[in-house]
């Protein structure tokens, strides 16, 4: 059984640095994408990054180039969302999905699908940056 449970979140200030994890289990990356949504409300759900592990292709929404990156542990149990230089913009409930097959879900040009398309996501971690 393919379970997501995301952590990491809280209430920063504007500027600093927070990492969320998205701790895995039933499956293994090699074939799968992985990505992270958030969602405010009032706002559409964006996709915000994706990583490919069997392509090393990584792709970040315009909003967070240079200032979030993905990776993961070395046991390829956890997934994280780095996120730097935070803004209130930045603020949302972040989820982490899976979608399988890899490429299907993710490319190094963009997340190819919706996240109700992903076969599946966590509950969410909150991410509040105040001004």
């Amino acid at each position: 059984e393919v379970q997501l449970a995301e952590s990491g979140g809280g209430l920063v200030q504007t500027g600093v640095s927070l990492r969320l994890s998205c701790a895995v289990s039933g499956f293994t990356f090699d074939d799968y994408a992985i990505g992270w949504f958030r969602y405010s409300p009032g706002k559409e759900r964006e996709g915000v990054a994706c990583i490919v592990f069997s392509k090393g292709a990584t792709y970040f929404t315009e909003s967070v180039k240079g200032r979030f990156a993905i990776s993961s542990d070395s046991r390829k149990d956890t997934v994280y969302l780095q996120m730097h230089n935070l803004k209130p913009e930045d603020t949302a409930v972040y989820y982490c999905v899976v979608g399988y097959p890899d490429t299907y879900y993710c490319s190094a040009v963009g997340i190819q699908r919706t996240f109700d398309e992903f076969d599946f996501a966590g509950r969410g971690t909150q991410v509040t940056v105040s001004s």
